[in-house]
Parts: structure tokens; sequence; C-alpha cells
């Protein structure tokens, strides 16, 4: 079960493929000034600036003095999507903070920069299971596989609530769906609980998750909280069986949505 909370190191300046079919995810902090080099092969990529400014230079396009936001709590995101067989060359322009979401991939789609007046916010749920989404490559979004979101839980708040699962192939109601969640914290001691389980517990997983870790989610329910004080983000990658986020809560708690009469007024948090 441990195996499923992801330890920096692990995804740091390396890409990390969790021994998923599909997703594989990489972290990487860049200094003004300095460059890195990559290429996506068989893999789509969508690039989220966490935080600071750059530029890239590709072999499916150029662009100058992209990102707005110091860090996740401030803004939306730019994000910017390469398809497979692509070289790039990234050049910070501040102190750059970069995810790397990957996802194998045989068809090749138009790059594209998602700017953050292109990116959906939607307020979910209600009580304290009010939370900030913001939709970044959708299902309809010109790609194979790769889908990304990311999650505001304000905190003391629930997230991914009721809990719900996407690993049965069964559209439209649901689709097998790999997923990662990787976790930014507003202050460096702050957590969240996430739990990963399956209906007949053969996966049963209750895990402390601070900042920069990542859990992987491959199949069952996987609700969040944070804790009490703490502001949670978590970036969510997504990729399976079909281009959708068709999923099922557990039935124990679906009644739970009923009880929503308003909103938290905390979100949207910015």
């Amino acid at each position: 079960m441990s195996a499923l909370l992801v330890h920096p190191e692990t995804f740091t300046n390396q890409i990390a493929t969790f021994g998923y079919e599909f997703l594989s995810f990489e972290s990487r902090a860049l200094a003004r000034g300095e460059e890195f080099r990559g290429e996506t092969a068989g893999r789509e990529l969508a690039v989220v600036l966490l935080g600071g400014r750059c530029s890239v230079e590709s072999s499916a396009g150029a662009w100058t003095n992209i990102g707005v936001r110091a860090n996740v709590f401030q803004a939306r995101p730019y994000t910017l999507y390469l398809p497979i067989t692509t070289s790039f060359r990234i050049t910070a322009e501040t102190d750059c903070d970069l995810a790397f979401c990957y996802c194998r991939a045989e068809e090749r789609f138009p790059a594209k920069l998602v700017t953050p007046d292109e990116v959906r916010v939607e307020i979910r749920g209600g009580g304290n299971a009010t939370r900030q989404i913001h939709h970044m490559l959708t299902p309809e979004f010109p790609a194979q596989r790769l889908l990304v979101v990311e999650v505001y839980t304000p905190a003391g708040n629930w997230s991914s609530y009721p809990p719900h699962k996407h690993d049965v192939h069964n559209p439209p109601g649901e689709v097998d769906l790999e997923e990662i969640y990787y976790y930014r914290i507003d202050r460096p001691e702050g957590y969240a609980i996430q739990r990963v389980y399956t209906s007949d517990r053969r996966l049963d997983a209750t895990l402390t998750v601070r900042d920069r870790e990542l859990v992987l989610i491959p199949e069952g329910y996987h609700p969040v909280v944070a804790a009490h004080g703490y502001n949670v983000y978590y970036l969510n990658a997504l990729a399976g069986s079909a281009r959708s986020m068709a999923a099922s809560d557990d039935p124990d708690y679906a009644w739970v949505r009923g009880t929503w009469t308003e909103q938290d007024p905390r979100v949207p948090l910015f």
C-alpha cells in the first residue's frame, strides 16, 4: 500500500513511470536563465507551469515568455501540450517550477498552448466538500489519451468526494483511467489525507501526503481531505480506456450529494 505514495526524489529531474501502462511524470525546477532540453518520443506531453515564466522552442512550434503565477495558489495556469516525436528546449525567464505530465500515445495532434483565459473554472461539491477545479486538457481537447486538471481544496474540506472510481470500462457511466495526484500545500508543514480503497478492501490504504509528494490511483475509490489550516492543491493527470472523465460514486456515500444546500464561501480561492 505504501507504494501508492511516491516521494519527490523518484520523479524530480527524471521521468518516472510508476509501472503504469500510459502515464509518467516528472517535476523540474529551473533557475532563471537555465535551459532544459527534452524529447517526447512515443509520449504526448502536458507541461504545466506551476510557477514562473519560461520560453519554449520545439520542433512543433515556439512560445515566448509564458507564465503568469509565482506559485499554484495565485492564478490559473499556462499548460503547453506537445505531441509525440517532438524535441523541445525550455528556457527559464524567471525561476520556474514545472510539471511534466507524459502519456504513451501513437497518434500525433497539433501542439497547443492553453492560456489561463482558456482554463474553465468549476466550483464543485457543497458544504465542506466544496472545491475549485481548473480544467486544462479536457476530454474535448485534441489529444489521444492525456487529461489534465488541477484541484484546490480549502483547509478542512473534503475533495474527490463522494468517493468515486474509474477502473472499469463501462461507458458512458464509467471508464478505466490511471491517475496521479501531485500535491502542493500552501505551508510547508501542512498535509492532506488520501484514502485509496476497493469495495472488497483488497486495496485499502490511508496515506498522509505532504508538499510535493505524489499519490498513484491505479484503481479504487480515492477521497481526499485537507488538514485544518492548510489549503491543498493537487495536479491530476489521467489516461486510459477512453477520452472521458466518467466515474462512479461509492454507493455507500453517494447519498451525501443530496445534503448539499450551499457551497463554501471561501471558494473560489482566487
